[in-house]
């Protein structure tokens, strides 16, 4: 019998450390995978910057000062790039600027490209961008989700009552080069070329208005993950002016400024439980940057921030997280970034207090204007969209 056990025993010793070494293997593989997929992002991440530092040379060999779109700016070029178009969706403008030998040219130039924008959706803004282009034939690793970029009206809602026509464009391209001078200057950068630009206000309020846009997946998606519906549309107006190309510097990609490795792959992860890393393409598509963005509030309001129990001091502290990350709201009470250390201490303040206390001791200035500007703005959106 003692020999039976004995036996059994070092059989089954020898089974769990098979299995152990099974797993050892296998956990070794997959963190080799992990590490092989984040150098494949890493690489691809590279190498968009290298187009986007490529583009940007070729640009400076032409305009003294070689914009591309930012956060609340969308910058296109046409094909020579010796024509392009500005829109400042926080100034509520249009410039476009032309370099040409002459002012007849120009002023052809600039009315079609004024044309071409306020009548282009985002899908073909993507096909006829020339830098989209070029970022799009960039090898993509296998752990990353892309998408094809819908087609939504960017400026067309804000300008003409009904579906443009080819007479109404004409109509509101000419009245605008009634109502605006075309102003000249030398070029600095192409020798017996000048530069010809327009300047065009949008209608009054236009940041406003572009939210109905997008209402239709504001709505379904602020239901679906319980957030406020005027949150959602204070972070779009905050984060980029309702700009569907915004990128900003670090980057950060689309109308919620989504960062894939932390808030887009936290969030892809939540709703759709598996790990990736989405493109910026992904993210340009409106409803995924809607989807991730409403996902990510849920994510800070329900999970990250679980344990305050005043909803307004939560919620003021899931709008300063949006921006600064859960850490650095903790660290404005108690100088570490322990969420549920400082969670504690918040339970102890009113809402009022706990506002109070984010805008004198947060980190930086950004999340503090972030957090007043915000609060302002649901404000608005609560009174637009009645509910």
């Amino acid at each position: 019998m003692l020999k039976k056990l004995l036996i059994s025993t070092l059989f089954t010793a020898t089974i769990i450390a098979q299995n152990r070494g099974e797993y050892q293997q296998q956990l070794e593989q997959f963190n080799l995978f992990k590490s092989q997929q984040q150098i494949s992002f890493s690489d691809y991440k590279a190498a968009q910057e290298e187009a986007y530092s490529d583009y940007k040379k070729k640009l400076a060999k032409i305009w003294q000062n070689p914009r591309l779109s930012t956060k609340k700016t969308l910058v296109t070029y046409s094909k020579n790039r010796k024509n392009r178009t500005i829109v400042d969706f926080d100034k509520e403008s249009i410039i476009i600027e032309s370099i040409a030998s002459s002012k007849k040219q120009a002023e052809e130039n600039l009315k079609t490209s004024l044309a071409k924008m306020v009548t282009i959706d985002t899908k073909k803004l993507q096909e006829s961008d020339p830098l989209a282009v070029k970022l799009s034939k960039i090898p993509k690793p296998k752990n990353l989700v892309t998408s094809h970029v819908d087609a939504k009206p960017i400026l067309a809602p804000l300008i003409f009552a009904e579906k443009p026509t080819q007479k109404s464009v004409f109509n509101y391209v000419n009245d605008s080069f009634k109502k605006n001078k075309i102003v000249v200057k030398k070029s600095p950068k192409i020798e017996d070329k000048k530069i010809y630009s327009i300047h065009v206000k949008l209608p009054k309020n236009s940041t406003i208005k572009m939210s109905q846009i997008y209402y239709s997946d504001v709505k379904k998606h602020s239901l679906r993950q319980n957030i406020p519906l005027p949150l959602v549309f204070a972070i779009m107006h905050t984060e980029s002016c309702f700009n569907p190309r915004a990128r900003s510097n670090i980057p950060a990609f689309g109308l919620m400024q989504i960062v894939p490795k932390s808030a887009g792959r936290d969030s892809y992860r939540f709703l759709y439980h598996q790990d990736k890393l989405v493109s910026g393409a992904y993210l340009y598509n409106s409803t995924n940057n809607i989807t991730l963005g409403t996902a990510y509030l849920h994510l800070l309001y329900y999970r990250y921030l679980k344990n305050i129990k005043n909803p307004q001091s939560r919620l003021y502290c899931t709008i300063a997280a949006y921006n600064t990350g859960a850490g650095n709201v903790a660290w404005a009470f108690t100088k570490n970034h322990n969420i549920t250390q400082a969670s504690k201490l918040i339970n102890k303040l009113s809402a009022k207090e706990v506002y109070a206390k984010l805008l004198k001791n947060l980190k930086y200035e950004e999340p503090k204007k972030y957090l007043q500007n915000v609060s302002k703005r649901m404000k608005i959106y609560t009174t637009i969209y009645t509910l």
